[in-house]
């Protein structure tokens, strides 16, 4: 008797979790609740009234766009990071994460749903100035190969022309191989840095691959107060 009394309550605590999962997978993404929360972080910044491009601030601004949207995100040609995820570790990455681009395919994907209460929108985002980027004094420009004559403690890299598929790689003396920074879809009429997410240590006799005339990229020590 005990054991089928455990028997059933097994079995009726599974059909329980399943219709938990049901309900929550059946809750649908809108853009009041999930939508507008990852545009107004990693869109609005640009696409916005008086901003660089078109505004994505509101929902009769992205709904007509899904599909452009769609595409520019499974690309990852939207927001332009201009690098490979995974290649190199930064902090001020403003990539999209895997599972903000799978919320926003899920939304497209089931005719992108607005949402019935108003009131579960986020606050419209505020925006200042970007800061003016200062390049360190005692950077170091790659143009070539290099071969690091001193150490150097790195905090980031400042592509100032660099070709689309880019890898730049840190070979230190022992032979490891260290991934510093993939680009893709860089467009650099508008330089940023790219800032680790922890500074790299890296020996005298270090050699610094990927990088081919006439592009250069520049290397900032994690002295510099310009790259805090």
């Amino acid at each position: 008797m005990i054991r089928r009394l455990i028997v059933v309550a097994a079995f009726a605590l599974g059909v329980c979790a399943q219709v938990r999962a049901h309900d929550v997978s059946s809750t649908p993404i809108t853009w009041n609740r999930e939508i507008s929360r990852i545009f107004y972080d990693r869109c609005a910044s640009c696409h916005r009234p008086n901003g660089t491009s078109f505004s994505l601030m509101t929902y009769p601004d992205v709904q007509p766009r899904a599909v452009a949207i769609r595409d520019a995100v499974l690309s990852r040609r939207m927001p332009p990071w201009g690098a490979v995820k995974g290649f190199g570790d930064f902090r001020n990455d403003q990539a999209l994460t895997a599972e903000q681009i799978e919320l926003i395919t899920d939304w497209i994907q089931d005719d992108t749903p607005k949402g019935n209460n108003p009131r579960m929108l986020p606050p419209l985002p505020k925006f200042a100035d970007a800061p003016v980027a200062q390049v360190p004094t005692d950077h170091i420009r790659v143009a070539d190969t290099l071969t690091l004559k001193t150490p150097l403690v790195l905090d980031g890299l400042l592509p100032e022309r660099a070709a689309d598929g880019t890898q730049i790689v840190a070979v230190r003396p022992n032979g490891r191989v260290e991934p510093l920074l993939w680009l893709y879809e860089y467009d650099d009429r508008h330089q940023h840095p790219f800032l680790l997410r922890k500074p790299l240590t890296l020996e005298a006799g270090t050699i610094i691959r990927g990088v081919k005339p006439p592009d250069s990229v520049l290397l900032l020590p994690a002295t510099s107060s310009g790259t805090r």
